[in-house]
């Protein structure tokens, strides 16, 4: 398969470090041109399904602006430059929880949009999850850390609690993992 190429890249809209808006004119492989293609780019980041070492789950229960109503959230953020993703999840979990994993599951790097750009989420499943000092997040959401039984956070997704895409794809790679304490 031949990829499309990018012509020319013309920049419509910056917003650091949350957004960057560009209009592409791209070649797709017969030959065929398109003059105005948007192309998004946002920061990368991290989402993480923490497990403590009795055995429960951390969760936030909060709102987003997008969001009608409250959801079931994952501890996560943007991955910063220079940064890893792994340090990221380490930081965002210390950040927004206190706590501190002794063990760390890779579970994927993703592409949100592949044809329009946006972010690259990446996963991550913590066990032996520790609280070591108090939380030190700066979100902006109004939110509420919970602590669920792995019945409970299934249960959670059978009933669609974890209202965003990545939130549910994440919660549910970690419910694939063999490591996962039951």
């Amino acid at each position: 398969m031949i990829p499309w190429k990018t012509i020319k890249k013309k920049l419509i809209h910056t917003q650091p470090p949350w957004l960057t808006v560009e209009q592409h004119e791209i070649e797709l492989p017969g030959g065929r041109k398109i003059p105005d293609w948007p192309w998004i780019i946002t920061p990368d980041y991290v989402n993480i399904v923490a497990q403590t070492r009795e055995s429960d789950f951390l969760f936030f229960l909060q709102t987003k602006y997008g969001l009608e109503g409250e959801s079931l959230a994952l501890i996560g953020g943007f991955v910063e430059p220079g940064e890893m993703p792994r340090d990221a999840a380490r930081r965002e979990l210390l950040e927004e929880t206190g706590y501190e994993a002794s063990e760390w599951i890779d579970l994927g790097r993703y592409l949100v949009d592949p044809n329009r750009g946006i972010a690259h989420g990446n996963f991550f499943l913590a066990l032996q999850a520790q609280k070591i000092v108090d939380p030190t997040a700066d979100d902006l959401e109004e939110q509420q850390m919970i602590r669920l039984t792995l019945k409970e956070m299934k249960a959670a997704m059978d009933r669609g609690d974890f209202k965003v895409l990545a939130w549910a794809a994440c919660v549910a790679l970690a419910l694939r993992n063999d490591r996962l304490s039951r």
